[in-house]
């Protein structure tokens, strides 16, 4: 999908100490430049940093909490992440926080096989089907609910002869993360209902986000849900499913401390 870029509102300047001394002030997008930006590998995050941030010096995490611990001890002035999976990561950190405004809209959308229209006519089935009859609804309720309270809904699989083996990255809150031994989110949720509605059962495999798309293309999985936001590049190896999200890129960095 075409990323829109989208000026930052004017804040007043966020202004902090790096852990080598530097002050570093940053309060909008426009500010990054020459900055020690984090972000998730393989991301949407990760691409506009590169194509828009002059002179940036970048580091790449497995995840959104990996790049954070580096954000809270120094190593990095910023975190360019996903909105939803950015307030998680604030929510739990109190020192974090982050930049009013937004940027680089996206549109999630399942990943399949090049070619497999087949079980990509299917996935395009089930999310209109979940539309309709508000199983999609539901499952915002349930992954992102106003007052943070996550209930994660009941979907039985009946199964059946085949099983479809659905690719993610369980590091990216509400969409797919872990919780106890068990691999959940508004993702896993949806890969539920379309193995349901396919009559198969399913195995969530958990991986490296960059790893996603070569696991898809060898066949070790038949389709992706990742909070995979769609772009021209990865259209060359990938056919996608109708966008079922729209998200848009933020900026964390540290809270200013006061005197």
């Amino acid at each position: 999908m075409k990323k829109f870029l989208f000026a930052l509102a004017a804040a007043a300047a966020f202004t902090f100490i790096s852990c080598g001394g530097r002050q570093v002030v940053i309060r909008s997008a426009g500010d990054l430049d020459g900055k020690r930006i984090g972000v998730q590998a393989g991301t949407t995050g990760e691409s506009w940093v590169q194509e828009n941030v002059a002179d940036v010096r970048l580091s790449s995490f497995k995840s959104g909490m990996d790049a954070a611990l580096d954000l809270k001890n120094g190593a990095i002035d910023a975190i360019v992440l996903d909105e939803l999976p950015a307030r998680e990561i604030v929510a739990r950190n109190q020192d974090l926080e982050i930049l009013t405004g937004s940027f680089a809209r996206e549109e999630y959308a399942i990943a399949v096989k090049k070619g497999n229209t087949e079980l990509l006519e299917q996935i395009n089935a089930s999310i209109n089907k979940a539309v309709e009859n508000g199983d999609y609804d539901t499952l915002r309720s349930a992954f992102m609910p106003a007052d943070g309270n996550i209930v994660i809904p009941a979907i039985r699989i009946p199964g059946g002869e085949r099983t479809l083996r659905l690719g993610t990255n369980a590091a990216f809150p509400p969409f797919e993360y872990v919780e106890g031994s068990e691999i959940v989110g508004f993702d896993i949720s949806m890969g539920r209902l379309i193995a349901r509605d396919c009559g198969a059962g399913l195995e969530v495999v958990d991986m490296a986000f960059d790893s996603l798309i070569p696991a898809l293309s060898s066949g070790a999985v038949d389709f992706v849900a990742a909070g995979m936001s769609v772009n021209e590049e990865r259209r060359k190896n990938v056919d996608f499913s109708i966008p079922y999200f729209e998200s848009e890129q933020v900026i964390i960095i540290r809270k200013a401390k006061t005197e």
